[in-house]
C-alpha cells in the first residue's frame, strides 16, 4: 500500500480531517505513525486548517501498534516510544487547534493513548476501549498512564488496565471518557458538524484555552512519557511479555503463571 493511502486526508470548510486506513484493524507501524506525525505538523503550519477530526476506517479506530512489526525488527521498545508515539501524544497536545477524535470502533493499546490526547471524543454506540497492554505483559505507555486516570479516575483506570476487559461506550460516555455518543452510521456527520462549529469559531483563544489546560492538569506529560518508555523497556524484556506475544500470534490465550 502506498504511504498517501495509510492516511487519508481531507481538508474542507477549516477542518481537516484524518483517516487511518490500515486494513484491517488499522494496526499502527512505522510508516502510518510518521504520516501522522507529518500531518500534524502540517496541520500546525496551515491556517486554513482550523480543527483537526481523526479517525479510522472500516469498523475498527485502531488496534494499536502492529506486534508483527516488532517482531520483525527486534526494536528496543524505550527508542521506539522516543521516536514515534511520544513525539505525536506531544503534537496533539501543543497543537493550539481543536483536535476531535471520532472513535468509530475498537479502539485498543497506543491508539487508546493517542484518542485521549485529543480534545474531544465521540464515539459510536458500537466503540470498545481496551487498555491492551497487559495482555502482551506491557505497561501503558502513550500517556495512558496519565490521560487514563483523569479522565475516569484512577480505580477504573487499574481495573481495566489490570483485567484488559473493555469499557463500553456506555461506560466511556458516563464516566467522561467520552464527550457524545452517535449510531455508527452517524458518527462522522455528527463529528464534522461538531468541528465545523469549532473551526468557526475563535482558534485563537480556543488555542490558549489548551495551553491552559495542559498547564493546569497535564504539565508533567512529557516527564510521563519519558518514564513509560523507560518502564516499557524493561516489561519488553520480560518472560510475561514474551508469553504475551508467543499467545498472541498464536491466537490462544496467553500463560503469564
Amino acid at each position: 500500500m502506498a504511504e498517501n493511502d495509510i492516511l487519508l486526508q481531507d481538508l474542507h470548510n477549516g477542518v481537516l480531517t484524518l483517516q487511518l486506513n490500515r486494513p484491517k484493524v488499522n494496526a499502527f507501524n512505522f510508516e502510518l505513525i510518521t504520516s501522522l506525525q507529518r500531518a500534524f505538523k502540517q496541520a500546525e503550519r496551515d491556517s486554513q486548517a482550523r480543527v483537526v477530526l481523526l479517525s479510522g476506517t472500516g469498523g475498527v479506530f485502531s488496534a494499536g501498534q502492529d506486534i508483527n512489526e516488532f517482531t520483525r525488527s527486534g526494536v528496543s521498545y524505550r527508542n521506539h516510544l522516543l521516536r514515534t508515539y511520544n513525539p505525536l501524544i506531544l503534537q496533539i497536545r501543543r497543537l493550539e487547534k481543536p483536535v476531535l477524535a471520532a472513535v468509530n470502533g475498537a479502539v485498543s493499546g497506543a491508539a487508546l493513548g493517542i484518542v485521549l490526547a485529543c480534545d474531544l471524543r465521540l464515539a459510536s454506540e458500537q466503540a470498545r476501549f481496551v487498555v491492551g497492554f497487559a495482555g502482551i505483559g506491557l505497561a501503558p505507555d502513550s500517556a495512558v498512564s496519565l490521560l487514563l486516570p483523569a479522565l475516569i479516575g484512577l480505580g477504573r483506570a487499574s481495573e481495566f488496565t489490570f483485567s484488559n476487559a473493555p469499557i463500553t461506550a456506555e461506560q466511556a460516555l458516563a464516566w467522561g471518557l467520552v464527550n457524545r455518543l452517535a449510531p455508527a452510521s452517524e458518527l462522522m456527520a455528527v463529528a464534522s458538524a461538531l468541528a465545523a462549529g469549532l473551526a468557526s469559531g475563535p482558534s485563537g483563544a480556543m488555542g490558549l484555552a489548551k495551553r491552559a489546560f495542559n498547564k493546569a492538569v497535564l504539565a508533567n506529560l512529557e516527564q510521563v512519557l519519558d518514564y513509560e518508555a523507560h518502564l516499557q523497556e524493561i516489561a519488553g524484556g520480560s518472560v510475561e511479555h514474551k508469553e504475551g506475544v508467543a499467545a498472541f500470534l498464536e491466537k490462544r490465550p496467553p500463560k503469564f503463571n
